[in-house]
């Protein structure tokens, strides 16, 4: 039961199996801070209710019919870019999870552990932060890897060196208040350069920041 207090998070689930909804959708209910409003048995369906439905997450299967979750992923934040989207399947798979990477999911989680590790994974998308099972960590070290064995040098210098101390601190999840007097600069200043970074970078948020500084090696995935 939720309070007055209680903010819920809206969720849209999308899988075209109908026992694992009903599986995912009682590990999610009985949190009080989560509920599933709607649900759709493929991603073109997925679509469709978030136009018609307030959601503030999707929780997506990657294997469905007519448009598969990566597609739905895509579309879904052309219209609506502040939804956050999770991938739920059943693939441990590298390839997959660097499309879903790539197609702006906040995080991967597998279904065999979901039970274990979807709550946290919708919360932590709400709160901007990248949610990833332990082989994706070591998926995108080891991507990171190759790509220096094979010479594959990051684009000339675009960040200065005060740029890229808040990059890495924004990151490592500090809040502004703590990156000023880290930094010995003004809240104002460090907004500033956040603002500059989404710019330069041409990002949107602070869980795109914390990819790219995943990608650019500043911290450990």
């Amino acid at each position: 039961m939720t309070t007055p207090d209680t903010t819920v998070i809206r969720i849209l689930l999308a899988d075209d199996h109908a026992l694992v909804r009903r599986g995912v959708r009682l590990i999610l209910d009985r949190e009080p801070d989560l509920e599933v409003v709607v649900e759709a048995g493929d991603g073109a369906e997925a679509i469709e209710l978030a136009r018609t439905h307030e959601v503030d997450l999707a929780v997506m299967d990657i294997a469905m019919p007519r448009m598969t979750g990566l597609q739905a992923t895509r579309e879904l934040l052309a219209v609506k870019p502040r939804v956050r989207v999770l991938m739920l399947t059943m693939h441990d798979n590298e390839q997959y999870f660097f499309q879903a990477l790539k197609a702006g999911a906040s995080g991967y989680v597998l279904k065999s552990v979901a039970d274990r590790d979807l709550v946290a994974a919708c919360r932590a998308a709400m709160r901007d932060e990248p949610f990833l099972y332990p082989g994706a960590v070591t998926a995108l070290i080891r991507n990171y890897l190759d790509r220096v064995r094979r010479g594959e040098e990051p684009p000339d210098q675009v960040l200065t060196a005060r740029e890229e101390e808040v990059l890495k601190l924004v990151a490592e999840g500090h809040s502004s208040k703590e990156i000023a007097e880290m930094l010995f600069i003004s809240i104002n200043t460090v907004h500033r350069h956040r603002e500059n970074l989404l710019h330069k970078l041409g990002l949107r948020d602070r869980l795109e920041l914390t990819r790219y500084a995943i990608r650019a090696g500043l911290i450990e995935a």
